[in-house]
């Protein structure tokens, strides 16, 4: 990774970022295809920054989209550097992209932004998100947000709060910030108090949980696609598999489906997952 966010020890572990060629990328997609699988995921530390001589991530996706056998093509984490109009333009043509997009915030609060070495502020993130919805339907967006960051007050925390509502993500990987060793922020003054820090990060979860309840179960009573994926570890007549958006369901069946896209009709959410039956 080449960006150097301020909390984050990675470039120093793992140096500079290299990006496979796509011609490995290719064979290494006809081989899943030919093993069985129908899911593969695009991923990286900085996933954004793909470059082989020119080729950027659009190019792979687009080529991962021609692959026979692959159904469906998913995206590890996004940077908003990369939601360009032209990207996001490109992306509503493939036809086997799952309309998931991992999309890092971190916070939403411009000062914050900047101390963390984030290039971007929270109204081009919004813009961002705005975009990818003007061309995919329905996406679903994830996130991860860091609480606590040094010097955030009451303030900037309400901010983050507000893009949270704004963007209503389906899901957040939320965090209380912990210094690393070897980093600009752990030297950083006006470090957070742990009892402040946890009562933000309770509110913002709370938040986060709420919102999702609701955006999760947009697809209530519809047939949906699902990839199967195991046998339910808690209920061995259920199995257990993903639609495109990524969010989870549950319904009765056997291993003979594991691998298998399945018509499933969703009869019930629960939040953060469906139970459903097979559609026959």
């Amino acid at each position: 990774c080449n960006n150097f966010c301020s909390y984050c020890i990675i470039p120093y572990a793992r140096g500079r970022i290299r990006s496979r060629t796509m011609e490995s990328i290719k064979a290494e997609l006809e081989r899943l295809s030919a093993s069985g699988f129908k899911e593969i995921v695009l991923t990286g530390i900085n996933l954004s920054c793909y470059d082989d001589n020119g080729k950027k991530l659009i190019d792979v996706i687009e080529m991962a989209d021609n692959v026979n056998g692959i159904e469906r093509i998913r995206l590890g984490s996004l940077d908003p550097e990369v939601v360009t109009e032209d990207f996001v333009e490109r992306l509503g043509k493939v036809k086997k992209i799952c309309p998931h997009f991992h999309f890092s915030l971190q916070s939403g609060c411009d000062k914050t932004l900047k101390a963390m070495n984030r290039h971007y502020t929270s109204d081009e993130y919004y813009e961002k998100c705005q975009l990818i919805r003007k061309y995919i339907d329905n996406p679903a967006f994830t996130t991860d947000v860091i609480v606590g960051f040094p010097g955030e007050t009451e303030e900037d925390f309400q901010e983050t709060l507000d893009v949270v509502r704004k963007v209503r993500f389906d899901s957040a990987f939320t965090f209380i910030y912990s210094k690393r060793t070897g980093t600009p922020a752990a030297a950083m003054e006006n470090q957070v108090p742990e009892d402040v820090v946890k009562n933000r990060f309770d509110r913002l979860l709370k938040e986060v949980q709420d919102i999702s309840a609701e955006v999760c179960g947009r697809d209530v009573h519809t047939v949906q696609t699902v990839l199967v994926e195991e046998v339910n570890d808690h209920s061995p007549e259920l199995v257990t598999g993903r639609m495109s958006n990524n969010t989870i369901v549950h319904f009765p069946g056997d291993a003979s489906l594991i691998g298998k896209l399945v018509d499933v009709y969703l009869e019930e959410s629960k939040g953060f997952y469906y139970m459903g039956r097979l559609n026959q």
